[in-house]
């Protein structure tokens, strides 16, 4: 099952893939130093270009040439499976979009690792709209002030966005767990590559660390204009209009949300995500 095929919310069948490929996917079998998974709630692809870069010392030009969807399978689709997940190389680079309780046990047991990723969801839910424009497979054509409300109700792809986010949020503090904030990286993208660096065991000297930042930063400038790019084609005219006269200068970075919500959508959303946060510690910047 892909993202969004979800139409109402009713029960992990429809907001998961099928019991027996996450039962599968529960089943895999890891080991401490030889693997490291990307869960988020939605696919970043920044997030899986950088921690292959960091992890494997790789160009971004380099990057840009390859299908990095090829170098990370997603963990429980049944395409290219789990056969092909058995073939990789250690150590392996696997992406999720599952929610922390049904990672594999293993992995929930400290074995390999899990790099988190979380970006404010405002800016998440323009991304994720226009994720589901572009897919064939779902060709979503709905506005995306009925998209936002279906995000708000839990009524997409793999559930309720909060749920997730949270349940990663309270393993933070686990020893195989890296939690990351999408903004961290606009906000202070050295900090960040060196907490990869640290986390994943790779060792760079000075120079190295400052030319690999420079590289990361390639990475996040080429990404946030096809991500701003997109979201204006996707967009109504006038909204459309809005988003060009900014994405110059603000293209794919933190507060993409303020161009696209209205007025009454922003104070609904706010509501919503209140009565879902209102009593956890974790907070994002929805501005810079």
């Amino acid at each position: 099952m892909s993202h969004g095929a979800t139409t109402t919310n009713i029960g992990m069948a429809e907001q998961y893939p099928s019991a027996l490929i996450v039962r599968g996917s529960r089943e895999q079998e890891f080991s401490e130093n030889g693997e490291i998974l990307l869960p988020t709630p939605i696919s970043t692809s920044l997030l899986q270009e950088v921690v292959y870069l960091v992890s494997q010392g790789a160009d971004p030009d380099e990057i840009g040439l390859m299908n990095i969807d090829e170098q990370l399978p997603v963990l429980e689709y049944p395409q290219p499976g789990l056969d092909i997940i058995q073939e990789l190389t250690s150590p392996r680079l696997i992406k999720s979009h599952l929610p922390y309780r049904f990672l594999p046990t293993a992995m929930q047991h400290g074995e390999a690792k899990v790099i988190y990723m979380a970006r404010n969801p405002k800016d998440l839910v323009v991304s994720y709209y226009q994720f589901h424009r572009s897919l064939r497979t779902m060709s979503y054509r709905g506005t995306f002030q009925e998209f936002c409300r279906r995000f708000m109700d839990d009524k997409l792809g793999y559930g309720s966005w909060f749920e997730h986010v949270q349940e990663f949020w309270e393993h933070r503090m686990n020893a195989n767990v890296l939690f990351l904030k999408y903004e961290d990286m606009y906000k202070d993208l050295g900090t960040l590559v060196e907490r990869l660096a640290r986390f994943l065991g790779v060792s760079y000297d000075k120079a190295q660390l400052e030319g690999m930042v420079e590289s990361c930063n390639q990475l996040l400038e080429q990404c946030g204009s096809m991500e701003a790019l997109s979201i204006c084609r996707g967009l109504s005219t006038h909204l459309a209009v809005a988003l060009i006269c900014v994405t110059r200068a603000t293209a794919g970075r933190v507060g993409l949300w303020k161009d696209v919500f209205t007025v009454s959508m922003n104070d609904k959303f706010d509501t919503v995500y209140r009565q879902n946060m209102g009593k956890s510690d974790l907070t994002f910047d929805f501005c810079l």
